[in-house]
């Protein structure tokens, strides 16, 4: 039995080209965002109740891309602009670097950037959800994640 995923990926393009407007006005770049996603699952909680099911991100692996984002903007600056961006890399390549290897401090921005891209990517979830339900697909997408659990 194909996986939940698999018979939404037209609808995940749909959403993708919908929110585009809502990652522009985010703090990430289109860059960023690419590579938050990739450290993102979905799920569904709750799939086994019509009632409470819906749509979670999985942030879990983000704290791993984080780091990598700093180097996002650290390169897009050197080019000289922030692409779309509105945050603001205040360690410069010896910050990257120690943020790499775990040295970092992982205070302050760091930590409001994890919260914003947990946030975010919880919208995103909830808008595709929105977007099944719309389209008469969302009972069919649970009931194949029920059958998987």
């Amino acid at each position: 039995m194909a996986d939940w995923t698999d018979r939404i990926v037209g609808d995940r393009m749909r959403v993708d080209q919908e929110f585009n407007d809502r990652v522009q006005a985010s703090e990430f770049s289109s860059q960023e965002w690419g590579l938050i996603m990739t450290a993102v699952e979905f799920e569904i909680a709750d799939a086994d109740d019509p009632e409470s099911a819906r749509i979670v991100a999985n942030t879990e692996k983000l704290p791993q891309v984080m780091p990598e984002l700093d180097n996002i903007q650290d390169q897009m600056q050197a080019m000289g602009g922030a692409g779309g961006g509105k945050s603001n890399s205040s360690g410069g390549v010896l910050d990257s670097i120690k943020n790499a290897i775990g040295l970092g401090n992982g205070t302050g921005r760091d930590k409001q950037r994890l919260a914003a891209a947990e946030s975010l990517t919880q919208e995103y979830a909830d808008t595709l959800q929105q977007h099944l339900e719309s389209k008469g697909k969302w009972e069919q997408v649970r009931a194949t994640a029920a059958e998987a659990e």
